[in-house]
């Protein structure tokens, strides 16, 4: 779509702002920053244990932890999160987790192309497939642009990086906190079906960070989305790293640090078919990423963790990142007597009370609604 000069110069401009704050929230999350930008949760993963079998009867070299997302056989039941995108750095370090995935055999999600729609010379900033020729990549954009944006734009850019799916992301808790972020959240349910019906790839709806309530997954499902990535408490706070990239603010979001249900009390309180079922949001590793899907997660996420290591050193260092989780999670694998994924996804896990608490309370609250 061509521009005249005032619109391209206006675009440059929010262009720029764009990048800053996308610069800054790297600033904040980067290992070593005084700032705290994870969520703490009283119930959590920690509150789950897998029965230990002393005769597994399987091979370890024969064990299989791959399956198969968006129509493509991947290597481990793992993606690189949505984090970071429309900063130089930013750039970098999401071509170096393109490569490291693509090496690891497993998807990856770009950061928000927010920025590629008020400038379309910034497309190229999330054109990976060159990076990851071989593994699903997942564009992704905010619901509030969606609503707001062309649907046809939106499609197009989709089509142009050669995305395997759209993420439509839910953060009206980052953007309550974040300096001049959007404030009507009206819509966007509307928007988010609309885009069902007329973008071709599966739509993926993910929160960033907070949870998404057991019956709006289900209402979600019911109308077309293809997958729903839950993204809970106790991983990436974004209020916190809004509050941590503006320290002379009122800090008022400090008391929002426990804020939202945690991933693995979402999972086991849904009834929706498991391989529409997305896990992030607190998983920080294979353990983790194991009890989600013993929880009946398809696959998990992870962000954070992969951008700093990506940050500190560069592919080999997300690389690695990747590596140690699937490693573990070979290791639960075995230590279960799972030699598949399916079979791991058939583990029971032990509770503790206050999880199974937590987790009644939210089924009974929905049922309410």
């Amino acid at each position: 779509m061509n521009m005249s000069i005032k619109n391209r110069s206006e675009a440059a401009i929010q262009s720029s702002s764009i990048s800053q704050r996308k610069q800054s929230h790297l600033d904040v999350c980067r290992r070593g920053s005084a700032v705290q930008v994870e969520g703490e949760l009283g119930v959590g993963f920690d509150d789950l244990a897998f029965i230990h079998n002393a005769l597994p009867e399987i091979d370890c070299n024969a064990i299989s932890t791959q399956c198969c997302f968006l129509e493509r056989v991947i290597e481990a039941p793992l993606f690189v999160s949505c984090m970071t995108g429309g900063s130089e750095e930013g750039l970098q370090a999401n071509r170096d987790l393109a490569v490291a995935a693509n090496r690891c055999g497993i998807p990856i999600g770009l950061g928000s192309f927010r920025v590629a729609l008020e400038d379309e010379t910034r497309c190229k900033d999330f054109a990976m497939r060159e990076y990851a020729p071989d593994v699903p990549i997942m564009a992704n954009i905010g619901a509030v642009q969606v609503r707001e944006g062309c649907l046809e734009s939106i499609a197009d850019f989709v089509r142009a990086i050669d995305a395997n799916a759209l993420v439509i992301h839910l953060n009206c808790g980052q953007e309550l906190f974040q300096v001049g972020g959007d404030r009507d959240f009206r819509g966007l349910k509307e928007a988010i079906f609309r885009a069902v019906r007329e973008v071709s790839v599966p739509i993926i709806v993910k929160e960033t960070g907070f949870g998404i309530r057991p019956g709006l997954v289900e209402e979600l499902l019911l109308n077309g989305v293809d997958y729903i990535d839950v993204a809970g408490a106790g991983g990436t706070n974004w209020i916190l790293v809004e509050e941590g990239c503006h320290p002379e603010s009122d800090q008022s979001g400090r008391l929002f640090h426990s804020w939202g249900v945690s991933t693995p009390v979402i999972l086991d309180a849904l009834e929706a078919p498991s391989e529409s079922i997305l896990a992030s949001g607190g998983i920080r590793s294979g353990l983790d990423l194991a009890k989600s899907l013993a929880l009946g997660a398809a696959i998990g996420g992870m962000a954070l963790p992969f951008i700093r290591r990506a940050l500190e050193g560069g592919v080999d260092g997300a690389t690695e990142a990747i590596q140690e989780v699937i490693t573990t999670l070979h290791q639960v694998m075995l230590l279960t007597g799972s030699g598949s994924v399916e079979a791991l996804r058939n583990q029971r896990l032990l509770k503790s009370r206050r999880f199974s608490d937590c987790v009644a309370q939210l089924i009974e609250a929905e049922k309410g609604r």
